[in-house]
């Protein structure tokens, strides 16, 4: 069994690479000129969907709100898998990502998300305010974004979560646009970060909750604001993985 599995989930990492290959051309295209961008962002959801139909991993979505594709918004999803960036691609509207600096030194890909995203080194303050400048002018060209605010995936008892860090509300509330929360309740299970790299094929799910208005909102509500968000999507993990995490907690008192 673990050998098909190690063979599944092969297929499923080569997959991801050879897709890009086949999509770059389209990408260098569109990053020829700066207007044309939007419609590079637009090829990340063909890409997501795509990806997961070939993996034969069903995807459902839950939109708790109707999206409105002339408003600018900030999708702060939790954190615990490669996969749930792949997932924030089904927004149906060009979003850019906000991700660790390590992703832009991938060969091509990394060349590509240097180009459309923003990256950062968490661990220098100047990258830090450089990426946060820089998200806030991406909020201005009308662009939404796409951000963790864990920080990366740092978690060790998935699916709960880490505190979150300030820039996507700093960012929300000082170009007041809305927050939506979202909740990715089982990609953990599906591709575990866990140094594996196995791929386990179950039923995954996105969760996009009601926005969160920044209107009126100072930086003397981040901390409110962040509570906020973070108990959204906190209450939604619990009540997805409830079945999931007694079956977690009872292998390990066995």
């Amino acid at each position: 069994m673990r050998i098909w599995r190690r063979i599944y989930s092969t297929y499923c990492l080569v997959l991801f690479g050879l897709i890009f290959l086949v999509m770059l051309p389209f990408f260098l295209l569109f990053m020829i000129k700066k207007e044309w961008y939007p419609y590079a962002l637009k090829l990340n959801y063909l890409w997501s969907r795509l990806y997961f139909f070939l993996c034969f991993i069903p995807v459902s979505l839950e939109w708790r709100f109707p999206l409105d594709k002339n408003v600018t918004y900030i999708f702060t999803a939790n954190h615990t898998s490669w996969f749930d960036i792949v997932m924030l691609g089904y927004v149906p509207k060009p979003i850019v990502f906000v991700g660790k600096a390590s992703i832009g030194k991938l060969p091509l890909f990394g060349y590509m998300y240097r180009k459309l995203h923003i990256t950062l080194d968490r661990n220098n303050l100047r990258s830090r305010y450089a990426a946060l400048e820089k998200a806030k002018r991406v909020i201005d060209e009308g662009f939404s974004l796409g951000m963790f605010p864990e920080g990366g995936i740092r978690t060790t008892n998935p699916p709960q979560m880490v505190s979150f860090k300030d820039g996507p509300f700093r960012v929300a509330i000082e170009k007041q646009v809305p927050i939506v929360p979202v909740t990715i309740p089982f990609n953990w299970m599906c591709l575990p970060e866990d140094g594996s790299l196995l791929v386990y094929r179950r039923k995954l799910k996105i969760i996009f909750h009601e926005p969160i208005s920044t209107k009126g909102l100072t930086l003397a509500d981040l901390e409110h604001l962040k509570s906020r968000v973070f108990k959204v999507i906190d209450e939604e993990l619990k009540r997805q993985n409830k079945p999931a995490v007694k079956r977690k907690i009872a292998v390990k008192n066995e």
